[in-house]
């Protein structure tokens, strides 16, 4: 942009100086605030090296002896930092058809200021990966790439929080009330054990952060779907399919019609959909089938879409093909949607005017796009804003050979969090 200051001979003095006043004042909002870049740009090699720490640690959801290594790892960072560090056993699990007998121990930390606003940041430390598996993709960089297993979801999570801590400590920063840390390690079983801290502890903050990935294109997000699963269970009686079929209770034919009255249950128009996915019936083909079950994949936009799927299923069972039939049916919510809400939507205007102090667009996704986060269950019941995708970019989570990080993410992403931290603890976010 270029101004012409060229002055009309008429032109008040006090007139030009409140042009310069205000073009100067336009352009230090325009640019970083130096000691907290430059102190992010020093944080880089030692994310770096905390994101292989992190990847050396095998912690995939049900090994219980790898997780307990990686949060004995973030408990001493958090410890050294100055935070005050618990390791605590779920207060209560959430029991789904897939959940383990024994659930990793979460990091709980504190770090209390002199302000007013609660803010809390959380990642989780287990992986999909199973154990002997990091040795065909071990931490290694190449490029402006970082790569290992569950580096992209999420240890680059955890490694931004510690450093972005790091600075704060560093810069004498305590205008926070309580700065709260949360880590699990269940997120990749739909955290069985976690989501009762989540909500617990979001219900307190002012503002809630979640450093999962940020994506391809560094987006935060204020919006994700909701995921469920139905199951549908039939009890019949079995009997000889030629011999005798009439004494016998269809468990097949009940589960058919089942399928096809819940089926009219999905709403696409509004982000509600329930689809069948998995059947099974029968032992013999001349044998009735005495049981027969099937699951379902359930989606949501909002809590109350799911609560009100629940009970419609409950309700639909009721309309029997065979009255003799025994017919139940179980719906788990695995993730609740995450709703984009005034307070998140103003908290992520205020993220765009840092990332433009850096010169860098930001985008923010106010409509949901997948599903599945933590930070859901953190603001079931917050009456703060919660922001999703405060992580760095990264690609190929999931995957055993192609998940990595963008290096180039990570001077952005811990600017943005440590200013973000700063101004929502200083009131500055209007």
């Amino acid at each position: 942009m270029t101004f012409n200051f060229a002055l009309h001979k008429k032109t008040p003095l006090k007139i030009l100086a409140a042009t310069l006043f205000a073009l100067g004042a336009q352009s230090a909002l325009a640019a970083p605030q130096a000691p907290f870049y430059d102190m992010a740009q020093q944080e880089k090699a030692g994310l770096i090296d905390t994101m292989r720490d992190l990847v050396g640690i095998e912690s995939g959801s049900q090994d219980l002896e790898g997780l307990a290594k990686i949060a004995a790892l973030i408990r001493d960072r958090l410890v050294a930092l100055g935070g005050k560090v618990e390791l605590l056993d779920a207060p209560e699990v959430y029991r789904m058809g897939d959940t383990p007998e024994k659930i990793g121990q979460i990091v709980h930390a504190e770090f209390k200021g002199a302000g007013k606003r609660k803010i809390m940041l959380i990642a989780h430390m287990d992986t999909v990966y199973l154990r002997g598996m990091l040795k065909d993709q071990p931490f290694r960089v190449d490029g402006n790439k970082a790569y290992g297993l569950g580096i992209a979801d999420d240890k680059q999570g955890i490694a931004t929080i510690l450093h972005t801590i790091a600075i704060l400590q560093k810069a004498g920063f305590k205008d926070y009330d309580t700065l709260t840390v949360l880590i699990n390690g269940d997120e990749e079983i739909s955290s069985p054990g976690g989501r009762s801290l989540h909500t617990k502890y979001g219900a307190e903050q002012d503002v809630v952060l979640s450093f999962e990935g940020g994506g391809a294109d560094g987006q935060l997000r204020l919006a994700t779907s909701g995921i469920g699963a139905a199951y549908l269970n039939v009890a019949g009686k079995s009997s000889h399919a030629g011999a005798a079929p009439e004494k016998g209770v269809n468990a097949l034919y009940e589960l058919s019609h089942q399928l096809l009255q819940l089926d009219k249950l999905s709403q696409p128009e509004r982000g509600l959909k329930l689809n069948w996915t998995v059947a099974q019936a029968g032992t013999n083909r001349n044998v009735i089938p005495a049981t027969a079950s099937a699951q379902a994949d359930a989606r949501a936009l909002k809590v109350s879409d799911f609560e009100q799927l629940q009970q419609r299923l409950n309700d639909g069972i009721k309309k029997q093909l065979i009255p003799e039939a025994k017919v139940s049916v179980k719906f788990e919510m695995r993730r609740p949607p995450l709703e984009a809400t005034p307070a998140s939507r103003k908290v992520s205007a205020h993220a765009r005017t840092i990332y433009e102090e850096i010169g860098m667009p930001l985008k923010v996704a106010e409509v949901a796009t997948g599903g599945g986060t933590d930070a859901a269950f953190a603001a079931l019941k917050s009456r703060g804003a919660v922001i999703e995708g405060m992580g760095l970019s990264g690609f190929g989570a999931h995957s055993n050979d192609a998940e990595y990080v963008l290096l180039d993410t990570i001077v952005p992403r811990l600017y943005l969090s440590t200013r973000l931290i700063m101004d929502v603890a200083q009131d500055k976010v209007k």
